[in-house]
């Protein structure tokens, strides 16, 4: 009895559990600012009135109109779409139905984003990486030779947090590499924001595709917590095996079937119109600051940003209450910050806030002088 009532609760968990170290959300960050550029999110919420009020009943586990917009939307068909609580629950259904936790492994590429680590090792399946090229590009030979074992891809296009497109060739190559052998699934997050590069149209070729999307971006509708799983039929089948009875409330289908009406797509291809002129506009102003090295190019509604000292950039902002990502434990991705796009106004706070920080000669002045041997007589 005695050591029974010494078991604590951390004994009793899961050993993979007690050891994972959790995905720092924005919002489990935290921050007292009033001007959030960290998590990827429209600033300005859209307007939307619940039609349904039917909370006496459980919801459909698949809402027909959500299903059937969007289908129509992609331009697929219903059996072949899946809609879950964000694409995050999409991700974590892959593993779930395709894996044997302590004998398969799942592969990605980072930097990259953190959720498909987090999700293997929470279900006890190994997260392989094979970290992307400098330009960050697929390393092809790596991933081929790290594939035995693996169930699993997942590649992040357009990626977060760098911006990019990858390559079709690319993916089409780790396509060819994977028929028969494991599941390829491409995030699309942010492919609102680029809508051609979309590869929804090679389903009909690979059986073993699978398509992630959300309306958390150009939708605008972070809070819904409403994703898509895009694949063929049979896939699609397998995933409805294992997922929750009742994925989706009636008050978030209802806004979703809105939000993907004629009228709700014509309202988000003009927020991605607009937010493309801002990151255009944004992009010239930070190559005016002095403590910028870089900007790099986006296909998404972020930038990711070089700092000459980007530690002292964030402090500084996050003190003034406005709050960017910082990037630089991710590989490769050293004295970057992820800066999400803003009103013009919130753009222009950060703006103003960058202006009086150092440049690299500047900085490379001060630590000089810091350095440097006193000449006060001893």
């Amino acid at each position: 009895m005695s050591n029974q009532k010494n078991m604590s609760i951390q004994s009793l968990a899961r050993k993979n559990v007690r050891e994972l170290t959790p995905y720092q959300s924005a919002r489990r960050l935290g921050g007292n600012g009033d001007v959030w550029l960290n998590a990827n999110e429209y600033p300005i919420a859209p307007q939307f009135e619940l039609t349904a009020q039917t909370f006496n009943r459980y919801p459909e586990c698949q809402p027909v109109l959500v299903i059937e917009r969007y289908a129509a939307y992609a331009g697929l068909e219903k059996d072949q779409v899946l809609v879950s609580r964000g694409a995050d629950e999409g991700i974590e259904l892959l593993i779930r139905a395709f894996c044997e936790p302590g004998k398969d492994a799942i592969l990605y590429c980072p930097p990259t984003y953190g959720m498909y680590s987090v999700s293997a090792e929470t279900i006890g399946v190994e997260a392989r990486t094979v970290q992307a090229k400098e330009d960050w590009s697929l390393d092809l030979p790596a991933i081929k030779a790290a594939l035995d074992g693996v169930k699993l891809v997942y590649v992040c296009s357009p990626n977060n947090p760098t911006g990019n497109l990858i390559n079709p060739e690319d993916l089409r190559t780790v396509l060819e590499m994977t028929r028969g052998r494991a599941i390829v699934a491409i995030d699309e997050a942010y492919i609102e924001f680029c809508p051609q590069a979309s590869v929804t149209g090679w389903l009909k070729e690979y059986p073993h595709l699978v398509v992630l999307r959300t309306m958390s971006k150009a939708f605008a509708l972070a809070g819904l917590r409403c994703g898509f799983t895009l694949a063929n039929s049979e896939l699609i089948a397998l995933l409805m095996q294992v997922i929750a009875p009742y994925p989706l409330s009636t008050p978030v289908a209802d806004i979703a079937a809105q939000a993907l009406s004629d009228q709700g797509l014509a309202v988000m291809r003009a927020r991605v119109a607009e937010m493309g002129e801002t990151r255009s506009w944004l992009t010239q102003q930070l190559k005016r600051c002095d403590c910028v090295e870089q900007v790099f190019a986006s296909e998404t509604n972020y930038l990711l940003v070089r700092f000459t000292a980007s530690s002292q950039v964030f402090k500084t902002l996050w003190d003034q209450g406005i709050i960017l990502r910082d990037q630089n434990k991710q590989p490769g991705l050293s004295g970057c910050l992820r800066i999400s796009l803003g009103t013009r106004q919130e753009c222009q706070r950060m703006l103003d806030a960058l202006q009086p920080l150092p440049g690299i000669n500047e900085r490379t002045a001060i630590m000089n002088n810091e350095t440097a041997p006193s000449k006060e007589p001893m």
